[in-house]
């Protein structure tokens, strides 16, 4: 059952562009969903389909950034599913939102989608479940991360693209899942600052690619050595995701370098 309207928030993400109702108390999306969004390198015309999408920040904020996108999500837990669906009506966005669980999919997300994307729990089974029911469903893995991967690849069309977003001590098994499946795995790693070991990263990965495995240089998300400071201290680069709705940037095609720039796609 939907929450109340007391029960709920109305949080403004991109800077306003996008806003969402999601649980007061329970799963809160905060910028992992919109850092994944980011690095999504969809264009118009793309299906684009997302496992788990929770109350749909990452689909509608990539939507919002990539006009033109057929959008789809799986969300297995009821009440966030419908929330999901009154934020992409409230938002003016088009996006299909099945509740279902990913071993189970409908057959209208059978097919090959040009980009899956996934956000998926990062805890594993044995860590200590939240309070919160709904929180504890969102955050602590019951279904193996390989098989959410398998579950990606399999919908995805020939050369589509897989981008995921998960703890960084989660890489080496996410790199497992995507042998022999996937290549031209790009990780980007988000340190929290500037000589801290990253707590995320960013995986992308192309269906039957052959290309190498490069590790990029950090997303530093936060300015200065430490929090000093009432209110966000995000860096330049995490404010042009977070706040302006920019893109991610992968490759610099001038020169096949990474490039530090983030320009409007």
């Amino acid at each position: 059952m939907v929450e109340t309207q007391q029960e709920l928030t109305r949080d403004v993400f991109l800077g306003g562009a996008l806003t969402i109702w999601q649980p007061r108390i329970g799963y809160r999306a905060a910028t992992d969903p919109v850092f994944l969004a980011a690095a999504v390198t969809a264009r118009p015309g793309h299906h684009v389909l997302e496992l788990g999408c929770g109350v749909g920040v990452a689909l509608l904020a990539l939507g919002r950034r990539v006009p033109g996108l057929t959008l789809a999500g799986v969300e297995r837990q009821d009440q966030y599913a419908a929330l999901a669906r009154r934020n992409a009506a409230e938002n003016d966005l088009s996006a299909r939102i099945e509740t279902a669980d990913i071993a189970a999919l409908p057959a209208s997300l059978k097919r090959g989608f040009d980009h899956v994307l996934i956000n998926p729990p990062y805890y594993p089974p044995t860590a200590p479940a939240a309070a919160n029911a709904a929180r504890a469903a969102a955050l602590r893995e019951e279904t193996p991360l390989g098989d959410w991967v398998d579950v990606a690849l399999k919908r995805l069309k020939p050369g589509g693209h897989l981008t995921v977003i998960h703890l960084a001590e989660r890489l080496p098994a996410l790199l497992a899942a995507l042998d022999g499946r996937a290549g031209a795995v790009v990780v980007k790693p988000l340190c929290a600052r500037a000589g801290r070991a990253a707590g995320r990263v960013i995986v992308r990965a192309r269906k039957g690619a052959l290309g190498p495995f490069r590790l990029l240089a950090p997303l530093i998300l936060h300015d200065g050595s430490h929090h000093a400071r009432d209110g966000n201290d995000f860096s330049a680069a995490a404010q042009a995701l977070l706040r302006d709705g920019r893109a991610m940037i992968w490759d610099d095609p001038r020169t096949g370098a990474i490039s530090t720039k983030i320009p409007k796609s």
